[in-house]
């Protein structure tokens, strides 16, 4: 079990998509920069098989800003962004309604 103290521990903002790339050595991920309010991060996801860059691009999504960042195919992630996935299909948490750039998720 996870202790509530540690769940607050993680920082969960809503996100933009502003842009999105192919990771240059990898064929399953792109470089997203997602606006989290304060700031812009880059994130490493693997999604280029579940979604086109242009569906991506100004989708809202729940992004975890507060873990160490990590090197993925030589490339910097700030963050991680969430989706469930079933039975080989994946889909990003969003919101159901306008809210702007780093809300947090509480």
């Amino acid at each position: 079990m996870v202790e509530f103290s540690d769940f607050k521990k993680l920082d969960m903002r809503i996100g933009e998509i502003k842009e999105v790339e192919n990771h240059p050595q990898a064929d399953r991920l792109y470089l997203l920069k997602v606006d989290v309010g304060e700031k812009i991060i880059q994130l490493v996801a693997g999604l280029r098989q579940h979604y086109e860059a242009e569906e991506l691009k100004g989708k809202k999504i729940v992004v975890i800003t507060n873990l160490q960042p990590r090197q993925i195919r030589g490339i910097t992630s700030e963050g991680m962004l969430l989706a469930a996935s079933q039975e080989g299909v994946l889909s990003l948490l969003t919101v159901d309604r306008e809210i702007g750039n780093g809300a947090a998720i509480s």
